[in-house]
């Protein structure tokens, strides 16, 4: 079953301002893009949901430190890109 990533520009522009002050992580993130589209519950992508604010929405493990929030509809087999940055960053 194959996932449709949907894109929007904000996560766009963040990923590119995360990619440009980690590029040792741009084949990292492309490997996560890729396993997202195939099988968003590979447990190599460490899949959770949040929780309070963020309740709702999911994450994927880039590195330990670096994540990427989203938004998972079974139902459509969409995810929405939400955020990619640092643990921190993004469950602001």
């Amino acid at each position: 079953m194959a996932y449709t990533l949907v894109v929007p520009d904000s996560f766009v522009r963040r990923a590119k301002r995360f990619l440009k002050a980690h590029p040792d992580l741009s084949c990292r993130v492309n490997e996560v893009l890729r396993e997202l589209e195939n099988n968003p519950f590979h447990p190599q992508l460490h899949l959770h949901p949040l929780k309070g604010k963020l309740a709702g929405y999911h994450a994927v493990s880039i590195t330990h430190s670096y994540r990427i929030t989203l938004t998972l509809q079974i139902t459509e087999q969409e995810i929405i890109l939400l955020d990619i940055g640092s643990h921190d960053d993004v469950y602001r």
